[in-house]
């Protein structure tokens, strides 16, 4: 089924990525129209009692381009800024970071890879070149997917899928609670690209994380190879569908240094082509605060 509009997830949100590379466009962060269809798909989860309402955008024609499905996580989505008290937002806020939304939306991005290739929507998309990415605390859970695991009671939690080749972290909190994130992040055994702002700052009360947290989660992230950029500025924000954050100029130049950065990576990923990332940090090394390639 089909929606008319769907929202984007702000507290936390996961995305699937799923096709072959396409050279890059201006303004590459501004969806094409002419290059896309767009679906809105209201999926639920039974064996869950969930939805997972999710945007899928389909490549036209036969380019090499990929495509992208994001879920919109229920619990950690934008509805936390709207509905109820605004005296229950540090609360509500709080409960989206916590163990259980995590692992909710790693099922949620299982959930749609299990129904893209089971469904003719998905037709034409290559699914060996599946790429898990998130922002803020869904990146935690694009960690978790990627290969990631926790200890919780005494036992090992690990939410590895196959599928994903790479992950894409975009401003990735600390893992709250955790006294060693080598043992944590050690097991991925897949290449990780690590994206955030010297001025990413989550200032969730008690959940306080800075762009310190996103170098410690990149240096204890297994798996080669595997790329940190910071940029210069901007915000916690300034990766989302937001205008503002960072300032209008800044949030525009970083968004379309990212997207021509997943481009690279995507190219180191799958062509093994270490020069593109090369040839990315000459062009926006005006815009970097730290930039580091293992």
């Amino acid at each position: 089924m089909r929606r008319k509009y769907i929202q984007r997830a702000s507290a936390g949100s996961a995305a699937l990525l799923l096709g072959r590379i396409a050279p890059a466009k201006a303004e590459a962060w501004r969806p094409d129209p002419g290059m896309y269809e767009v679906i809105e798909l209201d999926w639920f989860d039974r064996s869950r009692g969930r939805a997972i309402p999710t945007r899928l955008y389909r490549p036209r024609g036969q380019g090499k381009r990929f495509g992208d499905a994001c879920p919109i996580h229920v619990g950690s989505d934008r509805t936390i800024w709207t509905s109820g008290s605004p005296f229950l937002l540090a609360d509500r806020l709080i409960a989206a970071s916590g163990d259980s939304e995590a692992i909710a939306r790693v099922f949620d991005l299982r959930f749609v890879l299990d129904r893209l290739q089971a469904d003719a929507l998905a037709a034409g998309l290559d699914f060996n070149r599946v790429i898990v990415a998130g922002h803020s605390y869904g990146a935690n859970s694009a960690l978790l997917l990627g290969g990631a695991s926790v200890v919780r009671d005494g036992r090992k939690i690990d939410f590895r899928d196959s599928r994903p080749k790479a992950v894409i972290a975009l401003s990735a909190p600390a893992f709250y609670g955790e006294s060693s994130w080598a043992s944590i992040l050690g097991p991925m055994n897949r290449p990780s690209l690590h994206i955030t702002c010297s001025e990413d700052l989550i200032r969730i009360p008690g959940l306080l994380s800075g762009p310190e947290d996103r170098l410690a989660i990149f240096e204890a992230s297994g798996g080669r190879p595997k790329c940190l950029a910071m940029f210069e500025g901007g915000s916690h924000s300034v990766f989302t569908d937001r205008e503002a954050p960072g300032g209008f100029e800044a949030n525009r130049q970083i968004k379309q240094a990212t997207c021509d950065l997943v481009l690279e990576f995507l190219r180191l990923t799958f062509e093994r082509d270490p020069s593109a990332l090369a040839s990315w940090q000459l062009k926006y090394e005006s815009l970097l605060r730290q930039f580091i390639l293992v």
